[in-house]
């Protein structure tokens, strides 16, 4: 099952059990406070090309994340691919930035960009008792 669904599930099922009915109420909009950046490589890249341009890929992310705006790099386990958590709030921002990129540029790589915000569902918490 897909991490992404199961996390929704799971806050779903939270926001059932604190509302205490099998009806949750709506929760409040959250601001995106962040913007996860999953990059997958473009099926037939070839791992020359890659390397053509990823010295200066890498120097180019470097910059990214001296000037904050790449918080966490990770590899992805699952296929040839990177993670970042971005301090970004605007997934525009963050795809004209990734497109200046040399890989992103080249056709080698391409990227989702998730927004994402604080845990809507803690909110629920904050209600007074008997509400």
């Amino acid at each position: 099952m897909n991490l992404i669904f199961r996390r929704l599930l799971l806050a779903s099922a939270l926001s059932l059990s604190l509302a205490g009915t099998s009806q949750a109420a709506p929760l409040p909009t959250v601001p995106t406070t962040k913007i996860i950046a999953i990059g997958t490589i473009t099926p037939g890249s070839t791992q020359e090309a890659i390397g053509a341009v990823l010295p200066q890929e890498v120097r180019e992310t470097v910059q990214l994340h001296l000037d904050g705006k790449i918080e966490q790099w990770n590899v992805r386990n699952d296929t040839l691919g990177v993670v970042f958590v971005l301090n970004m709030t605007s997934v525009e921002e963050a795809k004209a930035i990734f497109a200046r990129m040399p890989l992103d540029r080249a056709g080698l790589i391409s990227f989702e960009f998730i927004p994402v915000g604080p845990l809507s569902p803690l909110s629920l918490l904050l209600a007074p008792a008997g509400h």
